[in-house]
C-alpha cells in the first residue's frame, strides 16, 4: 500500500492542529531556525539512546535508536511516525527532508510534538546540503534521497551525525546504516463483504542489523481500533523462526 494512502488513512480525521514549520528557502533560513531552536532546547544530560516506543526498542541494537546514527527505514508513513512519536514527546526536534507529503495532522495524532517539527519538502538538487544542516540542530532527521549520494558525502554526513549527535532515518536504502527496519504481511482489520471501515491495521516489523546475525522480527498493531501502537500477542524472535 503506497504512502500516499497510508498517510491519507489518518489526514481526514483530525483536524485543528497547529501547522508545523515548514523552510520554503531552507538554505537562507537556517540560522534563524538555530537560534530558536537553541532558544527552546532542554537542558537535560546528553543521551546514546533516543527514546523509542517500547515495541520497536526492544528489536533494534542496543534497545534503542542511537544519537550519532542512521538508519533506514521502509517507506511506510505509519512505521515513520511511531520512531518519530517518542523522541519527540521528549522534546527532540525533527526535520522532515524531501517528504512534501507528509502529513502533519496525522504526525499529531501519532503523538509528534509539531511546535518542534520542521518541514523541507521541496530541497531539490541541495537535498543533501539540506540534511547535513538540519543535522547540526535537531535531534531526528528523516530524509528521502532523490538519488544515491556519493561516498564521499555518505562518510561525511555520518562525521557530522556522530559530532552532533543527531539520528538519521533515511526512506529507503541508505550504505552507512545502523540497522534496516521493514514491514511485511500487512493486514487491515475493519472491513467486511462491502461495508464496514479500516479500523486497525497489524503488520510484523522486522529489523536487521548490519553486524547480528539473524534479524529480528515482531507482530505489532500499527494501530489497533484503539488507535494504540503495541505488540500482537505474538513473542519477540529470528525471522527465521517467524517465517517457520
Amino acid at each position: 500500500m503506497s504512502w500516499a494512502i497510508d498517510t491519507l488513512e489518518h489526514m481526514f480525521e483530525y483536524e485543528q492542529v497547529s501547522a508545523a514549520t515548514v523552510l520554503s528557502s531552507p538554505v537562507e533560513e537556517i540560522e534563524t531556525l538555530r537560534a530558536r531552536i537553541r532558544s527552546m532546547q532542554a537542558t537535560a544530560a546528553p543521551t546514546r539512546l533516543l527514546p523509542t516506543h517500547p515495541a520497536i526498542a526492544e528489536l533494534l541494537p542496543g534497545g534503542g535508536l542511537q544519537q550519532g546514527a542512521a538508519y533506514s527505514v521502509e517507506q511506510s508513513a505509519m512505521l515513520l511516525m511511531t520512531l518519530l512519536a517518542a523522541p519527540s514527546a521528549a522534546g527532540t526536534w525533527c526535520g522532515i527532508v524531501g517528504v512534501p507529503e507528509f502529513g502533519v495532522e496525522a504526525a499529531a495524532h501519532f503523538g509528534v510534538d509539531l511546535e518542534r517539527l520542521v518541514l523541507v519538502p521541496h530541497p531539490g538538487e541541495h537535498w543533501l546540503t539540506v540534511t547535513a544542516a538540519i543535522a547540526d540542530i535537531m535531534g531526528v532527521v528523516v530524509t528521502r534521497p532523490p538519488k544515491r549520494a556519493s561516498d564521499s558525502s555518505v562518510a561525511r554526513l555520518a562525521a557530522r551525525l556522530r559530532q552532533r549527535g543527531a539520528t538519521l532515518l533515511v526512506l529507503g536504502p541508505w550504505p552507512q546504516t545502523e540497522a534496516m527496519l521493514s514491514l511485511s504481511a500487512s493486514r487491515w482489520h475493519g472491513i467486511g463483504q462491502g461495508h464496514g471501515h479500516l479500523a486497525a491495521r497489524e503488520a510484523t516489523i522486522t529489523v536487521t542489523h548490519r553486524a547480528a546475525g539473524r534479524p529480528r522480527s515482531a507482530r505489532l498493531w500499527l494501530p489497533d481500533a484503539s488507535e494504540i501502537v503495541r505488540r500482537s500477542r505474538e513473542e519477540v524472535r529470528p525471522l527465521r523462526e517467524a517465517a517457520g
